[in-house]
């Protein structure tokens, strides 16, 4: 029996014919490119766009908050809005926004602009980001959807390690300005070839529920921030007044959201090999930017480090996340991911301990290996983890499992960077505490993923 969308196009069929699954990939894989390397090379420009916008520098770091704070706040409805409307039209209209947004960027005269821009940019990349597993469903068949979301954690993988790069790159030969620019041929290309080969997919029968994706939005902005305020420490009042404003418009998303397609997806939050690869992925994102937020200040003012030579040896961890996702995607074809991801969450839990025997007279080779066996270990547990929350929920609800996929990794990441900034407070060289932290959350994150072997 065909589903049908509105339009008559029927859905029965796994995934695209060759030619246009490589072209649909082609723009997934671009549009992630320049969407995960702009969330990483604003930060190496941060200086150069103070001092030519004359800013302060405590203004300059809303070129980064204001990007990941409106992605944040958007995955879920945007992926909400893709059951309903069409997953190719949230992604084609993300990259879209995304492109102009660019080019607003790149035209800014001064920070509140360019501090605006973003905010734009970040709602361009949540339509991107919301979405792009969900298209990878129906791009590839089901047998080799393992190894397309492996294909996808490299190309995530590799945008993160090139970014400072990249970015240190177009510094050197013209100015900030560019970081923005290049994003438009990309963004146009991408544009062209994802209308052609983007596939649709069967549509919901339901309107788009604009109440609750304001309230998701509150809740998620609220959680965020309360959880970055406990990290700074900024005062017992001021934690309570934004633990209770999360809590109220919690209470009112859960009370008035639909209950058949919740924009806070309870649904599948019931499916227990979900919720499970939910959990694994929350701890192991706060395990890994706990360490990656730590690790600069470690190196460069405890071991007396260069920026660039510490930037290098930190190189070593995404590459080799990038390089084991491929593998890894392809395994989870065949092997259980509660197994792969407990194998690679014990190995990323020994490789953060092993980091706690670093000191002045370690190798710089020695170093790198010890980031590479971490990187290797969370990215054995990535891909699986991806496909299996995917495959998990029904075919209908793949836009809500991806929104969640993207929420589970933003709040892990904000979780780990304020525990380290909670910490900070308390001692100016935490580096043992936050390791044992980071190792005592991918140990956790393991147990989770075994656990899931049971169904």
């Amino acid at each position: 029996m065909h589903v049908q969308t509105r339009s008559g196009a029927p859905h029965d069929a796994d995934g695209l014919p060759p030619r246009q699954r490589f072209l649909a990939i082609a723009t997934v894989v671009l549009g992630i490119t320049i969407a995960v390397l702009d969330g990483s090379i604003a930060n190496l420009a941060l200086p150069s766009m103070a001092a030519d916008l004359k800013a302060s520098d405590a203004d300059a770091i809303w070129v980064i908050n204001s990007y990941q704070i409106a992605m944040a706040v958007c995955l879920l409805p945007l992926a909400s809005l893709g059951e309903v409307v069409g997953y190719r039209r949230v992604y084609l209209g993300g990259l879209f926004l995304f492109t102009l947004a660019s080019l607003a960027c790149a035209a800014s005269n001064d920070m509140l602009q360019l501090s605006l821009a973003r905010v734009l940019q970040g709602l361009g990349a949540a339509g991107i980001l919301s979405v792009n597993t969900a298209l990878i469903r129906f791009i590839y068949p089901a047998r080799l959807l393992g190894r397309a979301i492996g294909y996808n954690a490299l190309v995530a993988g590799t945008g993160n390690a090139l970014g400072p790069t990249v970015a240190g790159f177009i510094l050197h030969l013209a100015s900030w300005h560019w970081l923005f620019l290049i994003n438009i041929p990309l963004g146009l290309a991408a544009l062209v070839v994802g209308n052609k080969a983007l596939p649709t997919n069967p549509l919901a029968p339901r309107r788009f529920d604009r109440q609750s994706a304001l309230l998701c939005m509150c809740f998620i902005g609220l959680l965020l921030y309360t959880i970055d305020a406990v990290g700074h420490l900024q005062g017992v009042w001021v934690v309570a007044g934004c633990a209770v404003l999360t809590g109220l418009s919690l209470f009112l998303l859960l009370k008035l959201q639909s209950s058949s397609a919740p924009m806070l997806p309870l649904d599948l939050l019931r499916i227990p090999l979900f919720a499970l690869s939910i959990g694994t992925s929350f701890c192991s994102f706060a395990a890994q930017m706990a360490v990656f937020v730590m690790l600069p200040f470690m190196l460069q003012n405890y071991l007396g480090i260069s920026a660039a030579r510490a930037g290098l040896l930190l190189t070593a961890w995404p590459i080799a996340v990038a390089l084991t996702g491929l593998v890894a995607g392809k395994l989870s074809d065949r092997i259980a991911a509660g197994l792969l991801g407990g194998i690679g969450l014990g190995v990323m839990c020994l490789g953060l301990l092993s980091l706690l025997t670093i000191d002045h007279c370690t190798p710089d080779g020695l170093m790198a290996l010890q980031f590479a066996i971490c990187g290797f270990g969370f990215g054995l547990f990535q891909s699986p983890n991806n496909r299996t929350m995917i495959s998990a929920a029904p075919r209908e609800r793949t836009g809500g499992a991806s929104g969640m996929l993207g929420t589970a990794r933003l709040t892990g990441q904000t979780v780990g960077a304020s525990m380290v900034a909670m910490l900070l407070g308390w001692s100016d060289a935490p580096y043992a505490l936050v390791l044992c932290c980071a190792a005592g959350l991918a140990a956790l994150a393991c147990v989770v993923s075994l656990t899931r072997l049971r169904y």
